[in-house]
């Protein structure tokens, strides 16, 4: 069995004396007793060197760590392999299944799960997708390519569509242009439409309507955090499913109500090859005229 990809954390500036301080201090749902565990036994490191509890803080040091979870839920929705080669590996998410180690998902992310099925530890997601939305994520499967991929996503040479199922707009004409300025809010990991310069660009258009519901193509043409969920929710058409916007609410128990947002095709043109790339979802749509997104096939 492959080993479990490590996260990574670059330390700021600050006052800790030690690694083990800041890492206390960073990450307070883990207590100082279990980072020392994790370090006496070899899961922290600088890359190299295992690190041990007194290791001295050093600003901009890069601190690798291995997450531990105890008594995992287990998602039961599985993801597809749409591509794999020897530098790139995409993948088609489902819904509730995190990309990186977060919170009380550390097997059940799509990082993890690839690494194991792959076998290749050195899996790297190149960008991210919120736990809650389906769809396309792109892996750098190599170190020796990875940073010509990096550099797509940094420049902003990756062509992003995504379909989201929401309530009509029909007051608007379409294709829409919807842009503000997007700041974060309360709580922290909620985004907010402020006053200002726009930041925040999105292309809105109709694929089909239903009686009660459309669906829609939305094109991000910047890419802010939660940026298409905040922008459909400003519309007065929040995304079926969604539970941060308009309003916070609890998350449905179950894993019975998915966020109706998946992201469709990526395009760019390889940096190796030079040749476009095109890479779609093949989740399907249901033929209803709510045309709901159903949640993936559940194994067995």
């Amino acid at each position: 069995m492959s080993e479990l990809p490590k996260s990574r954390i670059t330390l700021p500036a600050g006052p800790w004396p030690t690694v083990l301080a800041y890492l206390s201090e960073r990450f307070p749902t883990v207590s100082t007793a279990e980072w020392t565990s994790r370090m006496a036994r070899g899961l922290v490191d600088d890359g190299e060197t295992p690190l041990a509890p007194q290791a001295p803080f050093r600003p901009g040091m890069a601190v690798f760590y291995r997450r531990e979870v105890e008594a995992e839920p287990r998602i039961p929705f599985e993801e597809t392999l749409v591509h794999v080669d020897d530098d790139l590996v995409v993948a088609d998410k489902p819904h509730f299944l995190p990309v990186m180690p977060a919170g009380a998902y550390v097997e059940e992310t799509l990082s993890v799960r690839l690494a194991r099925r792959l076998g290749n530890p050195d899996l790297v997601a190149l960008h991210r997708l919120d736990r809650a939305t389906a769809g396309l994520v792109v892996f750098s499967a190599r170190p020796s390519s990875r940073d010509a991929y990096t550099r797509l996503f940094r420049e902003r040479r990756i062509e992003k569509t995504y379909e989201a199922l929401a309530a009509p707009l029909p007051g608007l004409t379409f294709p829409y242009v919807h842009e503000s300025r997007l700041e974060r809010g309360d709580p922290f990991f909620r985004m907010q439409e402020v006053a200002g310069e726009p930041n925040a660009r999105t292309l809105i258009d109709v694929i089909a309507r239903g009686e009660a519901q459309w669906l829609y193509r939305l094109t991000p043409v910047t890419g802010r955090k939660h940026q298409l969920r905040v922008h459909m929710a400003a519309l007065g058409a929040p995304i079926e499913g969604d539970v941060f916007y308009p309003a916070l609410r609890d998350e449905a128990p179950g894993f019975i109500e998915p966020l109706c947002l998946l992201a469709r095709e990526l395009r760019f043109i390889d940096p190796l090859s030079g040749h476009e790339q095109v890479f779609r979802s093949q989740r399907a749509w249901g033929g209803s005229a709510k045309m709901p997104l159903p949640p993936p096939r559940v194994p067995g």
